[in-house]
């Protein structure tokens, strides 16, 4: 393709790789470790290898995202200011953090994808739940149902007690959806805990209580 033409496309899809910023603070001045790619090196309590020295958020290159810089400098507050003693080992979880795609549908995720929960737990361990359908949200829509957007549902459980360690959403409200459900998953959400739970009709997320 030429350069500057733009192609004959009904869809785009581009990728923008992030690099932290860090090459103007000299941090190897200080001595603190760096990896290749740039990123500052930390240990669970944001701590780097230089006493009194901290970094978190992007910069560290875990879940980049800034609600998760929010609650990682929350917990760095309370642990390094707080006379409260129960802030002594406070620290920031990396597990379970809901994430979405603001795209067209929204896609929202938390926790393992199928094969990472496989790798974690092992193929015979785990058992994955799925669901596709059309939102009610189309329900009057002069549409066929083959042509209506669809939504599409995992759930990723392991072990007997099949704990809920991934949920998947690519759909309209996925977005809205994951939060609740990210809580059910920090609380230790069991298949069975969302089973036990009433649905709300008509809605989306119901479906996820009804697999």
């Amino acid at each position: 393709m030429a350069a500057g033409r733009v192609p004959n496309t009904e869809d785009l899809c581009t990728d923008c790789e992030w690099a932290p910023n860090t090459e103007t603070l000299h941090l190897e001045k200080c001595g603190v470790k760096i990896t290749p790619r740039k990123y500052v090196v930390v240990d669970e309590y944001q701590n780097t290898n230089v006493e009194n020295i901290y970094a978190l958020g992007d910069v560290c290159g875990v879940v980049e995202l800034t609600p998760m810089a929010i609650a990682a400098g929350r917990r760095l507050a309370d642990r390094l200011f707080s006379s409260n003693p129960i802030h002594t080992t406070s620290k920031v979880s990396y597990e379970y953090v809901p994430t979405v795609v603001f795209s067209h549908p929204t896609i929202g995720t938390c926790g393992l994808t199928e094969p990472k929960a496989i790798e974690k737990y092992g193929q015979e361990n785990v058992k994955v739940y799925t669901s596709r359908f059309s939102d009610s949200h189309y329900g009057i829509f002069d549409v066929k149902p083959e042509d209506k957007p669809k939504t599409v549902m995992k759930l990723v459980c392991a072990g007997l007690d099949e704990k809920v360690v991934g949920i998947h959403v690519l759909g309209m409200g996925s977005d809205e959806m994951m939060q609740g459900f990210g809580v059910a998953m920090k609380m230790g959400a069991t298949k069975a805990d969302l089973d036990s739970c009433v649905a709300i009709h008509p809605t989306a997320s119901e479906e996820l209580v009804t697999m």
